[in-house]
């Protein structure tokens, strides 16, 4: 009886199918120790439609041919995912899988893991879509996180680590300079306004660079002061010159953990020049954990950064961006939730992939080079293409 009960689930499945032929009765039942293989023969080898049984359990019912499983069927493996996919010549090609988190659709290796382009929409309401190796998110790929947080970019083994940057000519590139660029050991050098070009990227990260590196300059960002003591006697003399050969020109602050915060804004503001289309300033915060934790911890940290901002922000009507490290990231910006969401961020990223978060410049490398300036050179590049570079200056500059 529990042999015919089963057989007349198999053919009202199949029927359910469309398959015609196997309502008619035109099955064989093949028993091999705990396995038993219900569906058709051809030659002796199981081919057509068929199902097969462990004990009492279907584990596979599909399409077969010389006993391979060979187009379309449905599978639950050992841990209960069940599959529902196309398999050629006994191995699993594409379809779906779903478990107790989710389900995948797209490609799988001869394991039933994910491998190739994929899409995984999980129970608590995260996504991915993009290439897969081995069960893990591997190679480029959008997702969006349960609490919506999209991230769009390259995948190392299940990791996001960012969009990974290409860098030709058609990117917008700049550079950051101050007295380093001047002297050199105990010799002065000047600067050739005329020949700026950036020559070289630098050796400290790896870089998919195509073509050949000789690009243009389309913004420079100038040291004005550090502190509440310091200023850049080059600064002036450089800005001049700077506008005088058409670049976008932008000033920073070096932040100072022993200094007030508002006597640091207003000593900027009262040493930095500023004119119509000048870039946002900049507040650079790169402080040492045992200067954070000399100044009182992180709490106080913030608020002195937020005070500069705010004070400098008042005073040329636009938001300024901060400079931070991609360490400082990691360890610090997920305290100040507020200046990560508000403020446009230029990061020192010596890596291959873009960071998480409101990026405007990336400074890729410290040790580029330029024709026309002695030495090493921070080298920078825009967050966007020509369209988006107009409408930043558009919409941010002073």
């Amino acid at each position: 009886m529990k042999n015919s009960a089963i057989a007349i689930g198999f053919l009202t499945i199949f029927s359910f199918w469309g398959c015609k032929g196997l309502s008619t009765g035109n099955t064989t039942t093949v028993e091999k120790g705990d396995t038993t293989y219900i569906g058709g023969i051809v030659d002796g080898a199981y081919s057509g439609y068929g199902m097969l049984l462990w004990h009492d359990s279907i584990i596979y019912r599909g399409e077969w041919r010389a006993n391979k499983r060979q187009g379309y069927g449905e599978f639950t493996d050992s841990i209960g995912r069940h599959y529902i996919a196309t398999w050629e010549n006994d191995t699993l090609v594409e379809g779906s899988r779903k478990d107790s988190i989710g389900i995948y659709t797209g490609q799988f290796n001869q394991f039933g893991q994910a491998c190739g382009h994929g899409v995984y929409r999980g129970n608590d309401g995260s996504y991915y879509e993009g290439h897969w190796m081995n069960d893990r998110q591997d190679g480029f790929g959008v997702g969006m996180t349960a609490r919506h947080a999209l991230k769009s970019g390259e995948w190392r083994q299940g990791v996001f680590r960012g969009e990974r940057m290409t860098y030709t000519s058609e990117r917008i590139y700049g550079i950051d300079i101050s007295k380093h660029q001047h002297i050199i050991g105990k010799k002065r050098y000047g600067i050739n306004w005329n020949n700026l070009r950036i020559t070289h990227l630098g050796s400290l990260s790896k870089k998919r660079i195509q073509g050949y590196v000789d690009y243009p300059i389309s913004y420079i960002y100038i040291k004005s002061t550090e502190g509440t003591t310091v200023r850049n006697k080059f600064y002036k003399s450089d800005y001049i010159e700077a506008h005088r050969h058409g670049y976008h020109v932008g000033a920073y602050h070096f932040f100072s953990t022993t200094s007030d915060a508002r006597a640091q804004a207003l000593f900027f503001l009262k040493h930095t020049l500023f004119r119509n289309g000048d870039f946002p300033p900049v507040l650079d915060v790169e402080p040492s954990h045992a200067q954070i934790q000399k100044m009182g911890g992180t709490t106080v940290l913030f608020n002195h950064v937020r005070t500069w901002l705010r004070i400098v922000a008042a005073h040329t009507h636009q938001k300024p961006i901060l400079y931070i490290s991609q360490s400082f990231v990691n360890r610090y910006l997920k305290e100040a939730p507020d200046i990560k969401r508000d403020y446009q961020v230029w990061i020192a990223r010596y890596g291959e992939y873009k960071p998480d978060v409101r990026l405007i410049y990336w400074q890729l490398s410290p040790d580029g080079r330029v024709n026309g300036i002695k030495g090493e050179v921070d080298i920078n590049v825009f967050n966007g293409y020509t369209a988006e570079f107009n409408q930043f200056i558009e919409k941010y500059a002073l």
